[in-house]
């Protein structure tokens, strides 16, 4: 299979799919960290793990099992990878002790690295001048599976039992992997001679080597970073004393969110049009200008409610943009890196979110809303302001 090989609209929207509905796994847990550490008997100031291990195992699987997409048959890697998230979301679920379920938790995590072994295989499927439409259709799946996945959880915790989000995610994992497995072609390796310590240690020359691989991770992490930051803060101040809204309202929150993950194609087609710095300046502006708008309505009206939707909204675009834009450039690099480049590209956005998540809990603690919105504008700032450094861009 070449770069000639051209993909149906029905194939990218299974695929686009398919990266929704393993992403997902990572998010789950988030809204239910309350009712799964009592569930389990752990220690309040260590609930938080219940998240933090699956994000690591998600960071561990980009760094260590995505790059073998340069020497593994992506397909076969793709299907293994999806068997491991099955497996470990029925150990979640039914987990009843702290130890198996950390096991399991860090198993999703790495099975849910999945996602960014598909993204690279689709990306090798379509021509040069399709690929940045094809990888925003991904990203929007992508998007909308992650901004679904807390409320999803909600509500079936509502209707049954946490355990139920786990068991319902193992089933649509197993069709997930089914239906690849049914309609994905063979890939086969561009270096398959090459040896598992060889391909790992070529990342760090790849990094030091690919400056557009360095300034599109640092832009889309300072991005990233705003996002995690932003849904970290924004439901204790929508469940606080200004507002005063029930988890419900807050899921539907976050559920409104989604609609910034329309801007995954455009950014896609943009690029593919050469259109690049533009779209750039407009996703950075964009992420920078939503936690300004929270700012200009008093706090718990109604039109500063509206105020925040918009603004999550407004910045949920310009990250899924902005990521488009820059796996459009990553994937234009030579194609027998492209596993490990991917993988170097989203571990370093992971370390981004992640900051974002602490900066964001740390800020709402010391200076409520007022320092969190400002410590959030500040990121996409950074990434612009070195972004302008660049001398040339499409």
């Amino acid at each position: 299979m070449n770069s000639s090989t051209s993909l149906s609209k029905s194939m990218v929207l299974v695929l686009a799919t398919a990266v929704g509905i393993i992403v997902a796994n990572n998010y789950y847990a988030q809204p239910l960290i309350s009712m799964i550490s009592k569930a389990l008997g752990l220690a309040p100031e260590l609930a938080g793990l219940v998240v933090t291990l699956t994000q690591a195992g998600y960071g561990i699987g980009v760094l260590l099992i995505v790059p073998l997409g340069d020497i593994y048959e992506s397909r076969k890697l793709a299907l293994i990878m999806i068997g491991v998230g099955i497996v470990s979301l029925l150990g979640l679920a039914f987990a009843t002790s702290v130890g198996p379920y950390f096991l399991a938790a860090f198993a999703t995590g790495v099975g849910a690295s999945t996602v960014q072994i598909l993204v690279p295989l689709a990306a090798s499927m379509v021509p040069e001048t399709k690929r940045g439409q094809v990888i925003g259709s991904l990203m929007s799946g992508l998007m909308v599976g992650i901004m679904l996945a807390r409320p999803t959880a909600s509500v079936l915790t509502d209707l049954f039992s946490w355990h139920a989000v786990f068991v319902l995610s193992a089933v649509l994992m197993g069709l997930t992997g089914f239906v690849l497995y049914k309609v994905l072609p063979e890939k086969k390796p561009d270096n398959p001679d090459l040896k598992y310590t060889q391909l790992l240690s070529s990342m760090l020359e790849l990094f030091k080597t690919t400056p557009v691989l360095r300034r599109r991770a640092f832009y889309q992490a300072c991005l990233f970073g705003a996002f995690c930051l932003f849904w970290t803060a924004s439901p204790l101040l929508l469940l606080g004393p200004e507002f005063k809204l029930s988890q419900t309202s807050v899921a539907l929150f976050a559920l409104v969110g989604v609609a910034g993950a329309v801007s995954a194609p455009f950014a896609g087609k943009a690029a593919d049009k050469g259109w690049t710095k533009g779209a750039t300046y407009v996703a950075m502006i964009s992420c920078s200008l939503s936690f300004i708008v929270s700012h200009f309505f008093p706090a718990g009206s109604f039109i500063a409610l509206m105020s925040l939707v918009f603004a999550a909204v407004l910045l949920d675009a310009g990250v899924t943009a902005n990521l488009v834009l820059g796996q459009r450039e990553v994937f234009a690099l030579p194609a027998e890196f492209r596993s490990r480049l991917n993988g170097l590209y989203i571990a370093i956005i992971f370390i981004g979110g992640g900051a974002g998540s602490a900066l964001g809990a740390w800020a709402y603690a010391r200076g409520g809303w007022e320092l969190t919105s400002w410590v959030g504008f500040a990121m996409p700032v950074m990434a612009l302001l070195v972004y302008l450094t660049e001398k040339k861009t499409n």
